[in-house]
């Protein structure tokens, strides 16, 4: 075998170096001389290179990924620059982000979070149309004003009912109180004299105990002046004058609400025959008897007040009490007559009468 370097012979441990990397040497081989040449055998395929961990998350990703895809595609020699090249893109993306949003993005959330607020307006032309947009239309705008108008009337009217049915008859109940308590005074003072009264005037207490009524009595039917104030009224005035009380003959007929401002006669209804109706004066005490009552007729029906009040049962003169009020409740539809007659002219120098004892 010829001697030099191109034909020096191989030696085992540089063919293992040159050839076979994955060649173990025997434990045994400890010869170190020239070996023959060896029989050329094919070179191993080159193993692939395991692609590095994903930077994001090491969760199971499909095949068919951006994220893989991308890595795959780089060059083996060239994965660091590409990491941080994505790195730089995914930073680029949040401050873009930030800018347009008016927040922060954290720079490891995915590239599509960062691009989801392309939709938002990029100029203030933009923001003006979004404005505009958002502004509610015409219609939406008059249906919240008959909305109001609704409400506030709803409120005015709630106002209005709590007024007539209860401060009204607070301010009446008070007004009343005030008249009964001058007229007691002014009698037992001597200030008053019987005779002719002015509209409005009071001169005389009703009682009925039954239903726990003191009114006191004016003259006229006044709404302003007499029935509105708590007090009931006396048909004193042509065309329907009826008598006083203290006439010999006729009918004493009077007029109050039943309901709101005092409502004296909220409950004449309940009346039956015998039940005592009283008219206190600076002289007497006048003691009626219900008689009769016509649950309803025509305001326009004056024949109730006559002297010998029609549909009453009376069928000659005598000394008549006519109670006249609205109907059905709250309503002034029809009126409500009650009448009564005379049993006891009692002095007021005898004491009160029975009715007024129990």
């Amino acid at each position: 075998m010829p001697s030099g370097p191109a034909s020096a012979p191989l030696y085992a441990d540089e063919y293992e170096r040159a050839y076979a990397p994955h060649y173990q040497e025997p434990a045994a081989a400890h010869y170190r001389g020239p070996v023959a040449a060896p029989v050329a055998q094919p070179m191993p395929e080159p193993v692939a290179p395991r692609p590095p961990l994903d930077d994001e998350t090491v969760a199971l990703r499909l095949p068919g990924s951006p994220a893989r895809t991308q890595r795959r595609a780089r060059p083996a020699d060239s994965e660091d620059g590409a990491a941080s090249e994505g790195r730089a893109a995914r930073r680029k993306a949040a401050r873009r982000h930030g800018r347009q949003g008016g927040g922060s993005q954290d720079p490891h959330e995915p590239q599509e979070a960062a691009q989801g607020a392309v939709g938002a307006p990029r100029s203030r032309m933009d923001a003006r149309r979004a404005a505009r947009a958002s502004k509610p239309g015409g219609a939406v705008l008059v249906s919240r004003m008959v909305g109001e108008v609704f409400i506030t009337t709803g409120v005015l009217m709630l106002l209005f009912v709590t007024y007539q049915l209860w401060w009204s008859n607070v301010r009446a109940h008070q007004q009343a109180g005030n008249e009964a308590s001058s007229l007691q005074q002014d009698w037992a003072n001597g200030k008053r004299n019987p005779g002719t009264f002015s509209p409005g005037q009071g001169f005389a207490i009703l009682h009925i105990p039954k239903l726990d009524v003191v009114a006191p009595i004016a003259e006229g039917i006044s709404k302003p002046k007499v029935l509105d104030r708590g007090m009931v009224g006396h048909y004193g005035e042509a065309p329907l004058k009826t008598a006083m009380p203290d006439a010999k003959t006729g009918n004493f007929a009077l007029a109050g609400h039943r309901n709101t401002h005092g409502e004296p006669f909220r409950y004449i209804n309940r009346l039956k025959p015998g039940d005592e109706i009283v008219v206190e004066t600076q002289d007497d005490y006048y003691v009626y008897k219900m008689a009769s009552i016509l649950p309803a007729t025509s305001p326009s029906n004056t024949s109730v007040l006559d002297p010998i009040p029609k549909g009453s049962g009376f069928t000659g003169p005598g000394r008549y009490i006519t109670l006249t009020t609205c109907t059905p409740e709250f309503t002034s539809k029809y009126r409500m007559i009650v009448w009564g007659k005379m049993v006891e002219d009692r002095p007021r120098s005898k004491g009160k009468p029975d009715a007024l004892l129990g």
